[in-house]
């Protein structure tokens, strides 16, 4: 008989080459599920075949008494219950223990987002005359202006872009591709942005060199100063480092401007399949939870100047 472990291997494997997971969500997956079987373990269980319903819910009551968010017992329910369904799929256990068990029910947060003012204000920031300040106003407007997630920005290559079309060819979760729209500001800034950076002393500058004999439209759109594609901690403190400047106080990440992105179109009238589709999201439940910002903005502007509210 195999050890647990092993077959967690082989899931995530399943995962990574079948499902073609990002390793981001590998990894989450992995813990998950290991932390699972290290509670099972401690319950002296070495089999999958000897778990049932009942296990499954003493390991959620374990976290609950954790005081974990819900939404955390919710995801590592949701990694269990892919287990299993593999598990059962590729007949290592007759049966799937997690069927019937609910997930726990949470309280849609609604997203932080900024006001038009403060976007103004953080796009402003960078300095428009080095090749780092149009880097970052550039990849301000792309988050903004397209509602992209960091994780998409960073793989963006130059032949993604079509500064003609006003469009930005991106590779969503799953490898799902997508056209996103880009506003005049955000092409402004890209172009010059890739304009200074094909200048032979400013390709010094970024340590150009694996690059240097591509076509212009080929490589990485965003570098880091070796001359190599940005990653997601790259982008998280670049943005953390202008909302410092800006000094806004609210709690704000790189994903609050693609809140701002989805929240600012349907303020303005967007339709909400619109904003699903340039979001990226497979469930349209996914997008509704920016109607309940648009619709609390409506309530406070209704009890501000309606007579009889």
């Amino acid at each position: 008989m195999k050890l647990m472990e092993i077959y967690l291997d082989e899931f995530i494997t399943h995962l990574r080459v079948e499902r073609n997971f990002s390793p981001h969500t590998l990894v989450s997956y992995n813990g998950d599920l290991k932390s699972f079987i290290n509670f099972l373990k401690r319950d002296k269980i070495n089999s999958f075949n000897k778990v049932d319903r009942l296990q499954v819910r003493k390991f959620l009551a374990y976290l609950a008494g954790k005081n974990l968010e819900k939404s955390t017992i919710a995801r590592k329910l949701s990694s269990i219950r892919s287990f299993f369904g593999y598990l059962t799929r590729e007949k290592i256990i007759a049966q799937n223990p997690t069927i019937h068990i609910p997930t726990p029910k949470q309280m849609k947060k609604v997203p932080h987002f900024l006001d038009l003012h403060e976007v103004k204000l953080l796009l402003e920031l960078p300095n428009r005359r080095t090749l780092l300040g149009l880097r970052d106003r550039a990849i301000l407007e792309v988050l903004y202006g397209s509602g992209l997630r960091v994780s998409e920005l960073v793989n963006l290559n130059i032949s993604d872009v079509d500064l003609l079309g006003g469009m930005i060819k991106v590779k969503g979760k799953g490898s799902k591709e997508r056209l996103v729209p880009i506003g005049e500001m955000g092409l402004t800034s890209i172009e010059r942005y890739l304009k200074m950076r094909q200048l032979p002393e400013k390709s010094a500058f970024f340590k150009i060199k694996s690059f240097q004999n591509l076509p212009y439209s080929k490589g990485p759109l965003f570098l880091n100063f070796q001359g190599s594609r940005l990653n997601t901690q790259s982008i998280n403190r670049l943005v953390h480092k202008y909302i410092r400047l800006a000094s806004i106080k609210k709690g704000v990440s790189p994903h609050t401007l693609r809140h701002t992105f989805a929240t600012h179109l349907l303020d303005a009238g967007c339709d909400l399949r619109a904003v699903q589709e340039m979001l990226g999201h497979a469930s349209l439940s996914t997008t509704q939870i920016y109607t309940h910002v648009t619709t609390e903005r409506l309530k406070r502007v209704y009890r501000k100047y309606h007579p009889r509210a």
